[in-house]
């Protein structure tokens, strides 16, 4: 039976663009540049940092991308790691997947989400009720199968880019027309952006990229539903370029807006930078319609991931790599569902947003940079006819070059973060043994 007519390949390119969209914009693009300018001092280097991200985003899709059209099945990481170098490092793939990959990313749109609507609807940020009713409801969405939770997610992204682009365009007519000037706003030194010095601040320029990184998250989005794309040969490839490509150009675009909106000083070390530009931009009224349709974003956002993440737990159930109990049961994954909220809801009562963003990064870099080392692995081993890609190999090697430069940079500069994401893949080597051991015992 071929890929195409296989059961249960329901998805078409544009859904498969529409899971990318959905997960790409997430929090970070309306967050990450506040944080951003606290350490870089001033607009270009942070645009400059966006564009950067951008670029590994594509030579992480392009190399994906060939991956995909290899070993078209579900699963992303963990698929791709367990059949190129081994069972074990596709499972640590999955581990990551499940905590820093999904459950982590999930709250942290789901606490993004609580600090943009609670100001327009009188809700203290502390409660994190708004947070724990968008993972709910986004689970209960998908938990009745994968038709209705597509559909319903293409028309809320479709909503959401058309929304994105309507800011854009009204934002750009307000900065072209000449704002009036905004009133000055008294900030504690310590949220001051850092002065612009002539030495590029390299180590600050790399950790900003990490966090920008996780922004960027959600370009592989697909590859963890291939087995439910129809023609993954011509459809992966087209999912991942086209839905990456639209969101790095938003990305540049949205930020460019938000940091020539407002002054500079109201912007530092601010979560809802895209709140306050908006204000800025027309007042009060239309702050509040943005903080909405920002809110819609972050929910398709969580509901991507939601319908995501699932399918590689899902399939490490099936590899008898995971619990029996979280394998789809008639193509349903209410278990896995079940299990990444729970996870997220008690990150969400756990943590902070700022806490989130560094250890996401920095620990999904290292499974993108894995996964990319094994695309090259594999094609010196097979060659370039099973695994043809355009730009080989400097595509893959700006990748690496990219992710582990940031990456090494953020431990000198946040060593915790990095510590805790090296505690994630360490703590799944129990759990791999504790199931292979079951795994024999049981045949």
């Amino acid at each position: 039976m071929s890929l195409e007519s296989r059961p249960g390949r329901q998805l078409g390119p544009w859904s498969g663009a529409a899971v990318v969209v959905a997960s790409m914009i997430g929090v970070g693009v309306f967050t990450t540049s506040g944080f951003a300018l606290a350490d870089l001092g001033t607009r270009p280097r942070v645009l400059a940092a966006w564009v950067l991200g951008g670029l590994f985003a594509t030579c992480g899709t392009l190399s994906y991308g060939a991956l995909a059209r290899r070993f078209p099945e579900s699963g992303g990481e963990y698929h791709f790691l367990g059949r190129i170098l081994h069972p074990m490092a596709g499972f640590l793939a999955g581990w990551i997947s499940l905590l820093a990959g999904f459950s982590a990313p999930t709250a942290a749109a789901a606490l993004g989400l609580q600090a943009y609507l609670a100001p327009s609807i009188g809700v203290s940020e502390p409660s994190r009720w708004i947070a724990t009713a968008a993972i709910v409801v986004t689970g209960i969405q998908h938990g009745f199968g994968v038709t209705a939770g597509v559909r319903i997610q293409n028309t809320i992204v479709a909503t959401k880019v058309l929304g994105l682009m309507s800011f854009l365009g009204y934002g750009a007519w307000m900065l072209a027309s000449g704002m009036p000037e905004a009133a000055a706003i008294s900030v504690p030194d310590h949220l001051l952006a850092a002065p612009a010095t002539e030495t590029f601040p390299f180590a600050a320029f790399a950790v900003s990229l990490v966090w920008i990184s996780f922004s960027y998250s959600g370009w592989n989005a697909v590859v963890y539903i291939a087995g439910e794309v129809r023609n993954p040969q011509r459809n992966l490839q087209r999912s991942l370029l086209g839905g990456c490509l639209l969101v790095t150009a938003l990305y540049v675009a949205l930020n460019t807006l938000f940091l020539y909106a407002a002054p500079l000083e109201t912007l530092v070390g601010k979560v809802d930078i895209a709140a306050i530009a908006a204000a800025h931009l027309g007042g009060s009224r239309f702050q509040f319609l943005v903080r909405l349709l920002i809110g819609l974003a972050l929910l398709t956002s969580i509901s991507a991931m939601m319908m995501i993440g699932p399918r590689v737990y899902a399939r490490m159930a099936d590899d008898r790599l995971f619990p029996q109990f979280f394998r789809p049961r008639n193509g349903n994954f209410r278990h896995a569902i079940l299990l990444q909220g729970v996870l997220a809801l008690g990150v969400v009562w756990s943590t902070r947003l700022a806490d989130l963003l560094s250890y996401i990064g920095f620990t999904l870099g290292l499974s993108a940079a894995l996964t990319v080392f094994a695309l090259m692995w594999q094609r010196r081993r097979e060659g370039a006819v099973p695994l043809p890609m355009r730009g080989y190999p400097y595509v893959p090697l700006v990748f690496l070059v990219g992710v582990l430069g940031s990456s090494g940079f953020l431990v000198m500069r946040a060593p915790s973060e990095a510590l805790w994401g090296a505690l994630t893949v360490i703590s799944g080597l129990p759990i791999y043994f504790w199931m292979r051991y079951a795994q024999k015992n049981s045949t």
